[in-house]
């Protein structure tokens, strides 16, 4: 992995699709950024995945300098006041509901492929 320490505005692809489906209901286009308002590190990331499946991330994710981006923007987070007000939208999913259904995904793909 590259920066542990990164931060970002993590949210659910299902959301963000119904903030998309709001924005094509409205008679005029605009912007709007879609967003949790809610930041949290790469590290903080792997350590909610791990221990959902009782593990330890420090004994699996390794940061290797190839990964590391040469302009890293340090903290990204999104400020959706405006869906908000003006879409009647806010992210629904929360992060750690997030995680858990990624790590799941994933371990039915990997037992699939057991069988």
């Amino acid at each position: 992995m590259g920066n542990l320490d990164a931060k970002r505005d993590w949210g659910h692809a299902r959301d963000y699709v119904k903030a998309m489906w709001l924005m094509l209901q409205q008679d005029q286009a605009d912007d709007y950024v879609v967003a949790t308002g809610r930041t949290v590190t790469v590290r903080d990331m792997c350590r909610i995945a791990f221990a959902h499946v009782g593990m330890d991330y420090q004994d699996f994710v390794k940061v290797d300098p190839a990964f590391m981006r040469p302009a890293e923007v340090d903290v990204l987070l999104g400020d959706a006041s405006k869906a908000r007000e003006k879409l009647g939208w806010t992210a629904e999913t929360s992060l750690e509901d997030m995680i858990k259904e990624m790590v799941e995904a994933d371990l039915a793909r990997h037992r699939a492929r057991q069988r």
